[in-house]
């Protein structure tokens, strides 16, 4: 895109999905490799199941979700981005950096510490459990 016109309703559409209440957050969690409901609740915090699961659909009628059904016993689902939700990775990227350069000094603070734990969290649990396949390839973001 060349110019930035006044007003583009492809974007407007864009927005409206990507920006209503948390669902830029689950977009980030399953870029990151989220694929479980239980992991998307566990990932975000104060994000009730009932809201996660409206978001789900939401995003699954856009095309960015879909939905697999493991016939296991207990049933496994996962959500798994789609080629179009994949696209959003870049996306995501420059909107985190760009919080990241303009959050306030305790807020960069605040994140700074949720990251210590979320790795120390993940070294504990790897060391816990053997090397397993992953389900889905994180994507690589400060």
């Amino acid at each position: 895109m060349d110019q930035i016109t006044p007003y583009c309703p492809q974007f407007q559409d864009a927005m409206e999905v990507l920006g209503r209440r948390w669902t830029g957050a689950i977009v980030r969690a399953m870029l990151a490799g989220r694929t479980r409901f239980s992991e998307l609740t566990e990932t975000i915090p104060d994000l009730t199941d009932r809201l996660l699961s409206i978001r789900l659909k939401e995003l699954e009628s856009e095309g960015i979700v879909t939905r697999h059904v493991e016939p296991t016993r207990p049933v496994r689902i996962e959500y798994r981005l789609t080629d179009k939700g994949r696209e959003l990775a870049d996306v995501v990227i420059l909107l985190g950096d760009w919080a990241h350069r303009h959050a306030p000094p305790e807020a960069q603070a605040q994140y700074a510490a949720m990251k210590a734990a979320q790795a120390a969290s993940a070294a504990g649990a790897a060391a816990a459990r053997p090397a397993e396949s992953a389900t889905a390839e994180p994507i690589n973001q400060t």
